[in-house]
């Protein structure tokens, strides 16, 4: 059955502990910040942070509200990532989870152009695109091991739960439905229907656009993107060595008697 992360705008104190959970699960490494005149930190998501918590402040009916949101991959049903991948190194697991094989990628960078959330990078020391995976990467998945995802683990106030997409629609829009009845008539479950159905679902108390800067209606890529993209920085000599690259990696992965594997 597919699988999904409801994370409740209204439940988050911002304490992090997600964030933090992400990068010991995935042995991630501090990166050097600097202040940036906000307690949000670090600035935007990278290779190495696959997960943070966004700081909005915001003037609503007269008053000053801080809000919490959470930055990291929403997991598509319609994975624009998915699509323009040159190489096919991303794809779904039975769960639903949007994952990028880094046997096969070819660090090209498609995928950070086309994912309407931009949330895929690239590790220029690896020259893979790296993203949040579920904790679902062979060889530690969490979920094959009965585990939540770590960050769901970590959450202190019940902000962000885990579990079947479908009881996890209905318990957003039932939160939804309450928030709109006490003063928050904008109140909107973002993920039920966005490109096919997210993995990763918002119960937002305001606009998804307006307030917390989503796309409102986000599109699929199309293939097309694979185009413009190499054609702007690949030569075609590289081009012409594609299929070589993508045989050698092919050779290396049966020689090491593997299937295909993930680690995003």
């Amino acid at each position: 059955m597919s699988k999904a992360i409801l994370f409740d705008l209204t439940k988050c104190t911002a304490c992090r502990g997600c964030q933090v959970a992400c990068k010991q699960w995935n042995e991630h490494k501090a990166e050097e910040t600097s202040n940036q005149g906000s307690f949000e930190n670090p600035k935007e998501l990278s290779a190495e942070t696959w997960l943070k918590m966004r700081f909005i402040e915001t003037e609503r009916n007269g008053k000053f509200d801080w809000l919490f949101l959470r930055r990291a991959c929403l997991h598509c049903e319609e994975a624009s990532c998915a699509v323009v991948c040159p190489v096919g190194a991303i794809f779904k697991t039975e769960d639903g989870f949007v994952h990028i094989d880094q046997e096969w990628c070819i660090g090209c960078g498609t995928c950070t152009q086309a994912c309407p959330f931009h949330v895929p990078h690239i590790d220029h020391h690896a020259g893979l695109a790296m993203k949040c995976s579920a904790c679902t990467s062979v060889g530690y998945n969490r979920l094959d091991a009965g585990l939540k995802p770590a960050c769901v683990s970590t959450c202190p106030t019940g902000a962000l739960t885990f579990g079947d997409r479908d009881e996890l629609v209905s318990a957003g829009r039932a939160q939804v439905d309450k928030l709109k009845a006490n003063g928050h008539p904008n109140a909107y479950l973002y993920g039920e229907n966005e490109l096919g159905g997210l993995h990763v679902m918002y119960v937002l108390d305001d606009s998804p656009s307006a307030v917390y800067g989503l796309p409102d209606d986000p599109k699929v890529a199309t293939a097309d993107v694979v185009g413009k993209w190499l054609s702007g920085l690949v030569t075609a000599g590289v081009l012409t060595a594609l299929p070589f690259w993508l045989v050698f990696k092919r050779k290396q992965e049966l020689a090491g008697g593997s299937g295909k594997k993930g680690g995003a």
